[in-house]
C-alpha cells in the first residue's frame, strides 16, 4: 500500500511543479494538460480506494 501512496504523492508533486513553472505558454494547451493531469490523479485515487476496499473485503 505504501508503494501506491508514494506514487500518488509523486504525481501530486509533479502536478504542483508543472503549475508552478508553466512550461507551456499556450493557454488552451495548458488547460488541456491540467485537465488530463487532474483526471489521472482522480483515476489513481479511485484505484487506491478500490485496492483498500478489496483488502477490507478479504479480511471479512
Amino acid at each position: 500500500m505504501k508503494k501506491q501512496l508514494y506514487i500518488y504523492a509523486g504525481l501530486i508533486i509533479l502536478f504542483v511543479a508543472y503549475n508552478f513553472y508553466k512550461p507551456v505558454e499556450d493557454d488552451k494547451l495548458d488547460a488541456i494538460i491540467n485537465i488530463l493531469f487532474a483526471s489521472v490523479l482522480f483515476l489513481y485515487i479511485a484505484y487506491i480506494a478500490y485496492l483498500v476496499l478489496k483488502k477490507i473485503n478479504k479480511k471479512d
